[in-house]
């Protein structure tokens, strides 16, 4: 180690990358359009980087002592990670150079794939709603230190007066996400191959220290998590290792490791025993640990970082609280500093950004800005007592009163109905009977086929909204075209020869927000944009107060469609659980009593759609993995609340009415019995970007209602081809009885073009025929 720097007395985690207005991701996408060159978009991110650098100054963060953090990607960190190390996928090793980098160009055809060779499997980081590219490592992947960019981002802003503190997630983080590359030996796993790896972090931290950096943040939030593949013992003797191997490095910047969205447990007295100079405790999630004997001496010699400003939520939060935490913390070490949970890319840019929430609203907010404000706050009240902040901690103590008190906030005819509730309405009948029911209601043929729920979200369709938002069409008007929309996007479905309908979903801008707009206790924002995946963002409603439903949402347009064909039409509704995952929830209360308010709403929904004669109904659950707890002990808890509200949504209906539900891009092998006991009569789930990966799992638990796992991966441009999908159903026939076998894409079209779209679901139909009369002949 080259120089003894402190650590900055309050620092952030991570900051939103796309852009305030979204100016990463048009970049982007104009870069993938062909409209500009890779210099241009190179030119475009530098400006947003400098720009992120000037508001994290005037936030209060410093331009000399590591407190703003370097931690800006193109479209994913952790495929930032297996591209500097040089852990490209074997079918894609055409994109690497002569000299072993890989261009723009070459990253992104990794991340969303080319011709026939699939992008990177996409899965949630850890239990948030973002989506990471998943590392492919064979024992054959060569490592080694193919990227400087790390390097070259902390020179740029070296350049310009600012000190960063360079972020990459850790070598323990990489490979216990990873998944074994094709053609790996049974029982090898990724982890195998950590010695191996190591040696180009030393030598990019061998770099990083060369041109100046004084602090490196390695992000391992994999240590909190239970949920991997790898035995703990094994872990924890790596993490000994590995890290005592780095802090050994002649040459390095000091190491701050962070480790977001829980507690280290059983890690915390290893990883301090190597020498580390900083630890991330997430304090918001975990609490303040207990230490004795050797952990607590080298506890005294580490800067202990307390992450005690939610990262992952945009409650104000207490501030009095956040500061007695840090001062607890004072405890077990000298050098203390404040800090975010986790990275603040998990929420919106700035709460000033909304003029539409109303000031009381806003008042019990805090988005990225307003947090790192938080930090700047409690690393002055740390440094210069708590009186110092005194008039910050009142204010923030003031907001929170407001709200407890708020109208709404506490709804008592909403309470009393969630407190009545049996078990039996919680059940359905038994599965059986309803198949019988149903089968001689819609009368589908063998491997039905049809689509998750949205069709292209076009120029047209959100040109039309926002006429409509600005007052520049009429209500009758929009109306009007978005009949229009839906009528030929059936007529669309009926040439292709779909057997199950669906009305596009025109009138939705989200498949959340769209609910929330609907229903009390929510408000939406204009500018909250948050990074889902690579250029893909959303904005998470603020469900703040207690739910219920004032008037039927969806039963209009799905009556109309189903009033255009003789083929079933799906009702769409989203789930209570996906709903809570993608919003912003209230943090006072269990999740279990906000999961069963919004489970009664949409019940009264699907009473609704069911009145009106729609046979099929679909109550998508995409996010049910994504919020199981990362502690096992956790997870029981969790799968009762979360199985019971959707149950509790859809156990009202009759045995002829067929429920349908979606759940895509999480590792779904440790939910699958949730998954059953979500007691839904058709599932469609996630399996083409894996090859179908899921099936084995599917068919070890004995799974028997009707299944669709994915044939057609929604989140890439590329066009399956006949060939492709007629061997992922035939991979899904080879496990799973063919009467339970539904064929569908992974996801919604939404995000897709209609040119490829139409092709795409024209050769799902082709291959669909062709097995049906394969079938046929074999019978």
């Amino acid at each position: 180690m080259t120089s003894i720097s402190p650590f900055p007395g309050g620092t952030i985690l991570g900051y939103p990358r796309i852009g305030r207005r979204r100016e990463l991701k048009k970049a982007v996408e104009a870069f993938w359009a062909g409209k500009i060159s890779a210099d241009q978009l190179e030119t475009a991110a530098a400006e947003l980087r400098d720009a992120t650098r000037a508001r994290l100054l005037g936030l209060g963060l410093g331009a000399a002592d590591s407190s703003i953090p370097g931690d800006f990607s193109f479209y994913d960190q952790v495929l930032d990670a297996a591209v500097t190390v040089g852990a490209v996928p074997a079918r894609f090793e055409r994109l690497v150079k002569d000299d072993g980098t890989i261009d723009l160009a070459g990253y992104f055809t990794i991340a969303r794939g080319e011709g026939d060779d699939v992008p990177a499997e996409m899965t949630k980081w850890f239990d948030s709603n973002y989506h990471y590219l998943v590392p492919e490592i064979a024992p054959e992947t060569p490592f080694h230190l193919a990227s400087d960019r790390l390097v070259r981002e902390f020179e740029e802003a070296l350049a310009a007066g600012v000190v960063t503190r360079p972020v990459l997630v850790g070598p323990l983080t990489f490979l216990l996400l990873a998944k074994a590359g094709v053609g790996a030996p049974e029982g090898y796993l990724p982890f195998d191959r950590l010695d191996d790896l190591v040696p180009v972090y030393e030598q990019l931290l061998a770099r990083l220290s060369a041109a100046g950096a004084d602090w490196v943040q390695l992000d391992e939030p994999a240590l909190v998590s239970e949920a991997v593949d790898v035995p703990r013992e094994r872990v924890l003797a790596a993490v000994s290792a590995v890290y005592s191997r780095l802090t050994s490095a002649a040459e390095r910047p000091q190491i701050f490791v962070a480790a977001p969205y829980g507690s280290l447990d059983d890690a915390l007295p290893v990883l301090l025993g190597t020498g580390v100079e900083a630890i991330g405790l997430d304090l918001v999630r975990g609490s303040v640990p207990q230490l004795d004997g050797d952990a607590a001496a080298a506890a005294a010699r580490t800067v202990l970082v307390g992450g005690v400003v939610d990262g992952h939520n945009i409650w104000r939060g207490d501030l009095g609280a956040a500061l007695s935490t840090l001062e607890s913390l004072r405890e077990l070490s000298p050098r203390v500093s404040a800090s975010t949970s986790t990275s603040l890319f998990h929420v919106p840019h700035d709460v000033h950004d909304e003029t539409l929430l109303g000031e009381q609203l806003t008042s019990w907010l805090a988005f990225a800005d307003q947090k790192v404000q938080q930090v700047a706050t409690l690393a002055r009240g740390l440094a210069e007592g708590a009186a110092a902040i005194e008039e910050e901690v009142a204010a923030a103590s003031a907001a929170l009163d407001d709200r407890r008190r708020a109208t709404g906030v506490h709804d008592g005819s909403v309470r009393e109905r969630a407190a009545a509730l049996t078990a039996a309405d919680f059940s359905r009948g038994d599965y059986g009977v309803r198949l019988a029911a149903q089968s001689a209601a819609l009368d589908l043929p063998l491997l039905p086929t049809t689509t998750i729920g949205s069709f292209p979200q076009t120029g047209d369709i959100r040109t039309s909204r926002a006429a409509f938002t600005k007052g520049e069409i009429t209500e009758a008007e929009y109306t009007d075209y978005l009949k229009a929309e839906i009528a030929r996007v059936i007529a669309l479905q009926e040439q292709i020869g779909l057997d199950v309908i669906v009305h596009g979903e025109p009138e939705r801008n989200d498949m959340v927000q769209y609910f929330a707009e609907n229903l009390d206790g929510f408000a939406v924002t204009q500018n909250g944009w948050v990074q889902s995946y690579g250029s893909r963002c959303t904005r998470p409603s603020i469900l703040w107060g207690d739910v219920s439903r004032p008037s039927p949402i969806t039963v209009e347009w799905s009556s109309y469609a189903q009033s255009l064909t003789e083929k079933p039409v799906k009702g769409m509704l989203t789930g209570p659980v996906t709903i809570l995952a993608w919003s912003f929830v209230r943090d006072d209360q269990p999740l279990r009593d906000t999961a069963n308010q919004v489970a009664l709403a949409l019940r009264d929904e699907i009473a609704d759609l069911e009145a009106a004669g729609i046979s099929i109904i679909q109550v998508d659950e995409p996010a049910l993995r994504e919020l199981l707890p990362l502690k096992k002990k956790d997870h029981a808890d969790y799968l009762d609340w979360s199985v019971g509200s959707f149950r509790l949504a859809t156990s009202g209906v009759r045995d002829e009415t067929q429920i349908h539900t979606h759940l895509c891009y999480s590792e779904f092998g440790v939910v699958i019995d949730a998954i059953d006991r979500l007691d839904a009569d058709v599932t469609s789930i996630e399996a083409a970007r894996s090859k179908m990966e899921v099936v084995p799992d599917i068919q070890r638990s004995g799974f028997g209602r009707g299944i669709g796992p994915g044939v057609y991966d929604i989140h890439s441009p590329r066009v399956p081809s006949v060939a492709e999908v007629t061997e992922l159903i035939g991979t899904a026939l080879g496990s799973i009885p063919v009467r339970q076998v539904w064929v569908n894409p992974d996801c919604g079209l939404k995000t897709r073009g209609y040119a490829e779209t139409v092709e795409s679901l024209s050769n799902v139909l082709a291959a669909t025929r062709a097995v049906r009369e394969t079938l046929a002949v074999s019978a």
